[in-house]
């Protein structure tokens, strides 16, 4: 297929930064990415829809390959996995980090490398333990005392694997209270400021059946300065030499996890990779040679990054309605597909596409179909003042954290997810019905 693309004007391609890269204006309104257009996958997969750029998570992966090229670089299936997920992230030679037996089990099944997966969870179920022994996972992050016991016993003698302990260092960054989890006062990991760290530490060195290679943490999302890292590192060396000075032991990996942020609408910041990775580094050699460590190796679990502004979602429109002076624009998916905006306030910039208006901009909010009053995809947005039934929106930087989170609320079924590279569209998970739900309920 042919596409006649049509150059953007300054102001549009502001407007457009936060796309995929290989996006292009199309005429009558249109837009293409990964070469399809955006309306041709509505028609053919119906909506609600997700798009997923194959060649934009490919590049992304790249990028950080690239950033950290002396580092392990763990995709966090949680973001979005699917098995051609799997495939892209192993192709392009990340590793994964999981957080339950699902997520493994999918990955493991797609071919991925067991030795390369590393498991999290502050409340590791006994499904999720016996599958990550089963399958020979690489790493198992402790999160609590209790699952040093827990782990050991389901070794057995004469068995060993290999854990981390994910310490909490006592910064707060994240972009929402939620989402913060650097600090004593949230439900992962073990304390820095109370030696509940230091005390698990110990515990796991009495254990023969576990074999401790480092430290992790992980200190919130959607961080946009570099800072916060620099001061999780410095507590983390400080915290290795403690321990090399206790036990006699130098642990070779150092995890500090992700949370990197992107930009969800024009303008807004996202975290410098480069910066990150040049002064993460530094700051891990000078500390090192400070406290005469060797130099552990750095691992990190990127997840939003890299597949977030590859994804598009789509709607169609169902309703408009003038109440007062608002403008509510009810679309065919909600909270149900992507509850982010219930959760924690999440902002978007959705557009029409497929049509072009000469209607003005009007502050316009956009909603589900849901039975919430809550169920809000996109407050106080512009958009044109004769959208109508019928219209298409598509809303970028969708891929991260909306599919993996959503739910069978109203029985209305998970969106589509449909992958485009080089002209090609193809289905990846396909769309829930009622057939399912119906499958499920065996009840009488």
């Amino acid at each position: 297929m042919t596409i006649t693309a049509l150059s953007a004007t300054p102001a549009e391609a502001r407007e457009l930064s936060i796309w995929p890269a290989s996006m292009t204006p199309l005429p009558q309104g249109g837009l293409a990415v990964g070469g399809v257009p955006l309306t041709e996958i509505a028609d053919r997969f119906d909506t609600p829809a997700y798009v997923l750029d194959e060649g934009e998570v490919r590049g992304r992966c790249r990028t950080y390959r690239d950033a950290f090229p002396d580092a392990d670089v763990l995709y966090a299936a949680k973001a979005f996995l699917s098995r051609a997920m799997v495939r892209w992230v192993l192709e392009e030679g990340l590793g994964l980090d999981v957080c339950s037996a699902g997520e493994l089990e999918l990955a493991v099944t797609s071919g991925f490398p067991p030795e390369r997966i590393v498991l999290h969870g502050n409340a590791k179920s006994p499904r999720d333990l016996e599958a990550a022994l089963r399958l020979g996972v690489g790493r198992i992050v402790i999160d609590s005392p209790s699952e040093i016991a827990r782990i050991a016993a389901a070794v057995g003698p004469g068995g060993r694997q290999k854990v981390m302990v994910r310490v909490v260092p006592g910064v707060s960054a994240g972009g929402h209270d939620k989402i913060r989890t650097g600090t004593d006062d949230q439900k992962f990991g073990l304390s820095l400021t109370d030696g509940g760290a230091q005390h698990a530490v110990t515990r796991i060195l009495g254990q023969p059946q576990l074999e401790l290679t480092g430290l992790h943490c992980h200190i919130g999302s959607q961080i946009t300065d570099v800072k916060p890292y620099l001061v999780a590192l410095r507590r983390m060396v400080g915290l290795m030499a403690r321990i090399r000075d206790a036990h006699g032991v130098v642990l070779p990996e150092l995890d500090m996890g992700g949370g990197h942020g992107i930009a969800y609408r024009p303008g807004e910041p996202a975290l410098d990779l480069t910066a990150l990775a040049r002064r993460l580094r530094a700051e891990l050699i000078e500390g090192c040679a400070a406290a005469r460590l060797t130099v552990p190796r750095l691992l990190i679990e990127p997840g939003r990054a890299v597949v977030g502004p590859a994804g598009v979602a789509l709607y169609r429109v169902l309703a408009v309605k003038h109440t007062g002076e608002k403008v509510f624009v009810a679309v065919d998916g909600g909270m149900s597909d992507n509850p982010r905006p219930a959760l924690y306030g999440v902002c978007y910039a959705p557009r029409l596409i497929g049509r072009t208006s000469a209607a003005g901009p009007r502050t316009t909010t956009v909603v589900g179909r849901h039975c919430e009053a809550g169920d809000v995809l996109a407050a106080d947005v512009h958009l044109p003042g004769d959208i109508r039934p019928g219209d298409l929106l598509a809303v970028p930087v969708a891929g991260a954290y909306q599919l993996s989170m959503a739910s069978g609320y109203n029985l209305v079924g998970r969106p589509a997810v449909v992958a485009v590279h080089e002209g090609t569209a193809r289905l990846l998970v396909r769309r829930e019905t009622l057939q399912d739900y119906r499958s499920r309920d065996i009840g009488v």
